[in-house]
């Protein structure tokens, strides 16, 4: 794990960002004490099957039928 001081992370952070997408941390120093981390986002790679709340929901008859007036009035 490489540690580097705050103006060194500020003049190389595309460098630092590079290093940190190939999996690699990187802790950034004030005065000689550790105030930050960077490190690799982690990407979710679970795939989601299709379907699987089929019959969980419904919609009304009604969906898109016009609102009372009474409601409408409140949108106009």
């Amino acid at each position: 794990m490489l540690t580097i001081n705050t103006h060194e992370a500020k003049t190389q952070l595309s460098r630092l960002l590079v290093r940190v997408s190939n999996g690699e941390e990187i802790i950034i120093a004030k005065s000689g004490k550790a105030v930050a981390k960077l490190v690799p986002i982690k990407r979710h790679t679970i795939k989601r099957k299709s379907g699987i709340d089929k019959g969980k929901g419904w919609i009304a008859d009604d969906f898109d039928s016009p609102l009372p007036e009474e409601l409408q009035a409140y949108f106009e």
